[in-house]
């Protein structure tokens, strides 16, 4: 018998999928006023003065007086927000700073205002409803809910909460779901990630799940230690589990495996959360690419990743991107970040509306050669090189080997199987074949004989997990980049690579 609480679910199901239609269907002008709210907003903070927000009127003056920025450039304010000064970068002080590791400037403090904190939660929301909406299925509303995420635990900075991301918006669960949520409070807050894998599958184990959260590989190693514990897939041990949201990584390398350990198929919903927004989630079950949110306080530019390293590259907005093109995303929000590089690249697929995929980052390519291989790209190939067969991957990196002991340069695959390929050659062949047809530069130089094809290095099970443990980054929102233009993580795979 279906529960009030799923009946319930689908009249609002519909209701906000028509007020996301109507900012859907009418993009340009509701950027326009995303874009006029946050400088009218901001034009008296320190960074408004300082870039003349008061005779910023088009997004032509913006651009004149406000460069693109990283978290580097825009450092000198973010230190003073996080010195407790108030309106420096947004009106006031922030509610919080989430508090990422980058790769250049070590921590980074995020700030998140009573603005942009409700875009987090709604857009997470709107993503499940939009689902029911057109799935016509919300029996599991009344079922266990788990989001994998970071610990709860916030510390204060000069008066302002300080945590993860994910433990910054478990505060925010909405009642109505606290009951059905896993794992419990003290679980999550357990630091260590193996420990709280295990405490997560001694509390799950005994219930209903029906939805599973989290970035494909931690949720990887959550499903494999359940059916370490049972013998059984995961899809047998949680009969109604029907439901996979992810976000973070491409989840395409991880599908075959996934869908052998669950043992059947579940629907899925990809989310692209960040904690400088959330910027678009799935919006509809057969469609490639998540629907950009483009009325969550977030105004969007777009440059060319080609152009993106010359001098002055051409800034664009959404009324000028393009199909299947490879982009930066540069974002001004109502947290105070002012035409700031997340460091995302991404590509549309749709323009009605605007839906787009992550591609890679801007700075994990290889171009070691000139070849600007993407990390979309080696993705693909792998997909492609492994459908239809019974491969399986766990997980692989990418990296090039500039000096090797014999013979010419070439791409380095770090793979860990799940089971080996029987012929190793040809899933090597067939990888280069589908990176030669997606980069025309690539197969240059293949052809050119300055490249030798791609070599897989071995990586041995469990290996990739060891490796994120050394460096300490086991769990959370951390993630193996899929490609780099060094040999700074290759040269540590290689103490983790299978000796025969």
């Amino acid at each position: 018998m279906i529960s009030i609480k799923a009946l319930l679910a689908k009249p609002f199901s519909k209701y906000i999928y028509n007020s996301v239609q109507k900012w859907a269907n009418n993009p340009v002008e509701t950027q326009e006023n995303v874009f006029q709210n946050l400088i009218s907003e901001a034009a008296s903070t320190e960074f408004g003065k300082d870039h003349n927000f008061q005779n910023i009127k088009t997004f032509e003056d913006f651009v004149k007086h406000v460069p693109v920025r990283d978290y580097e450039d825009l450092k000198p304010y973010v230190l003073k927000v996080v010195a407790g000064e108030e309106n420096i970068l947004w009106k006031g002080k922030p509610l919080y700073f989430a508090k990422t590791s980058g790769t250049t400037s070590g921590a980074k403090y995020i700030p998140i205002t009573k603005e942009s904190m409700p875009t987090h939660i709604e857009a997470a929301r709107n993503a499940i409803l939009l689902y029911i909406n057109e799935t016509g299925n919300s029996s599991f509303v009344d079922g266990k809910m788990i989001f994998l995420q970071g610990s709860p635990i916030l510390e204060k900075k000069n008066g302002v909460n300080l945590g993860r991301l994910s433990g910054i918006v478990a505060h925010f669960v909405p009642k109505y779901l606290q009951k059905n949520r896993l794992p419990s409070w003290e679980t999550n807050c357990i630091e260590d990630w193996e420990t709280k894998v295990d405490a997560i599958v001694e509390e799950t184990l005994p219930e209903d799940m029906t939805i599973i959260s989290g970035i494909p590989s931690w949720v990887q190693m959550y499903f494999e230690k359940l059916q370490e514990k049972t013998g059984k897939p995961v899809g047998d041990i949680f009969k109604n589990f029907n439901l996979f949201i992810f976000g973070g990584v491409n989840f395409e390398p991880y599908r075959a495996k996934f869908e052998k350990l669950i043992g059947r198929k579940v629907d899925s919903i990809e989310l692209y959360p960040a904690s400088e927004g959330f910027f678009a989630y799935q919006d509809k079950q057969g469609e490639k690419g998540m629907l950009l949110q483009l009325n969550s306080g977030i105004f969007y530019e777009f440059i060319k990743a080609d152009t993106f390293f010359e001098e002055n590259p051409k800034r664009l907005t959404i009324k000028d991107v393009e199909l299947d093109v490879n982009y930066v995303m540069i974002i001004s929000t109502t947290a105070g970040l002012w035409a700031y590089n997340i460091g995302d690249t991404v590509a549309f697929t749709s323009l009605k509306p605007y839906r787009v995929i992550v591609t890679g980052r801007i700075k994990h390519f290889i171009s070691a050669f000139g070849e600007h291989v993407i990390g979309k790209e080696v993705e693909h190939a792998m997909k492609e090189a492994t459908e239809d067969t019974a491969i399986r991957i766990s997980e692989f990196t990418v990296a090039p080997q500039i000096s090797p002991e014999s013979g010419l340069p070439f791409h380095e695959w770090f793979v860990e199987f799940e089971n080996e390929p029987e012929d190793l050659a040809e899933l090597i062949n067939r990888l280069d074949q589908s990176l030669q047809n997606q980069n025309s530069y690539y197969y240059d130089l293949i052809i050119g004989k300055v490249l030798q094809p791609l070599k897989i290095t071995l990586i041995k099970k469990d290996g990739f997990q060891d490796y994120m443990k050394s460096i300490g980054k086991l769990g959370g929102q951390n993630k193996i980049p899929r490609l780099s233009n060094d040999r700074k993580i290759a040269d540590t795979l290689y103490a983790l690579k299978v000796t025969k």
